[in-house]
């Protein structure tokens, strides 16, 4: 069965394809089934903007849709960036330059209150209008300066305590094991594996 996950990202898909292995499911993204059309992501909460996503292009392609929205959830900043985490640095901005404001906003901030937590929510959308939505967190702290050459987006300022590595020093495997992402797919498992046998 063919899932579209609704990203033009080839490494998020690389990601999908591992955490989803063993379901059955073809994977295939915005852009291989040459949908351009962008949906406005201006929901309140992650779950909002994951499930705007997921309904707009599961009835553009007629397929069962994974829409994920994922964030940073920053302590010391009253929860920003947020659902606005890949708009934060403004839009066009890369990744360095994210994570180089997010270090610049939190200068001064002692060690103890730089917790933080990757939020992923993952909305399923099928064709038939029938949708559910899960989620998965890790917790970490922000670092002083960005470590690790692995993963992308705030990966590298990401510190695991359990691990003593920020998430762009663990390998995939681990990565894809106590990632975010990671977790709210493992909820979203069942539910596609119910899919495949009906």
């Amino acid at each position: 069965m063919k899932l579209l996950i609704a990203t033009h990202n080839q490494g998020k898909k690389r990601e999908y394809a591992e955490l989803l292995c063993g379901l059955g499911l073809e994977l295939t993204t915005l852009s291989e089934m040459g949908i351009r059309t962008d949906v406005d992501e201006n929901g309140a909460t992650y779950a909002e903007n994951a499930l705007l996503k997921a309904r707009a292009y599961a009835a553009m392609s007629g397929l069962l849709t994974l829409a994920d929205d994922s964030g940073l959830d920053v302590d010391a900043l009253g929860g920003a960036p947020g659902v606005h985490t890949a708009r934060y640095a403004g839009e066009g901005a890369d990744d360095c330059q994210r994570y180089t404001l997010l270090l610049h906003n939190l200068e001064g901030v002692p060690d103890a209150e730089r917790t933080a937590r990757f939020r992923c929510v993952i909305a399923l959308a099928w064709p038939d209008g029938r949708t559910e939505v899960v989620q998965g967190t890790c917790e970490g702290r922000i670092t002083h300066a960005p470590r690790g050459a692995n993963g992308f987006g705030y990966d590298p300022v990401f510190y695991l305590p359990e691990f003593d590595r920020t998430m762009a020093e663990l390998p995939a495997e681990v990565k894809n094991r106590i990632s975010h992402r990671a977790r709210a797919a493992q909820s979203a498992r069942p539910l596609l594996a119910q899919t495949e046998q009906g």
